[in-house]
């Protein structure tokens, strides 16, 4: 799927629904492979090497809802074995800055 497919809301209001975004961010791994990913593409086994507590199985489901919500694309190329690449969409760029603001609170008040 092309990046340009993805079209923002323009939203009439503002509800307060924070709970979209933590369900969109899902569960404690999707902080750190958004962090990686904020770098560049990163197949399936350099994520695993960067966050080595994460489980194969952990790191899969966390992809796998992070592309659901359509934050992450996921890329596979026919090769032998198979090469798997994932890589932000502008949804997922979008998260950038709402946790370098999360990591400056955490430095300021934790």
């Amino acid at each position: 799927m092309a990046a340009n497919n993805y079209i923002p809301k323009v939203p009439e209001t503002i509800d307060c629904n924070i709970e979209k975004t933590l369900d969109v961010l899902g569960g404690k791994w999707a902080f750190l492979i958004l962090r990686e990913l904020f770098c560049g593409t990163r197949r399936f086994g350099e994520l695993q090497r960067l966050i080595p507590s994460v489980s194969p199985r952990a790191l899969t489901s966390t992809l796998r809802h992070l592309e659901d919500k359509g934050v992450l694309e996921r890329h596979v190329f026919p090769t032998v074995p198979v090469t798997v690449e994932y890589s932000l969409t502008p949804k997922g760029e979008d998260l950038h800055q709402i946790l370098k603001e999360m990591k400056l609170w955490a430095a300021k008040w934790t």
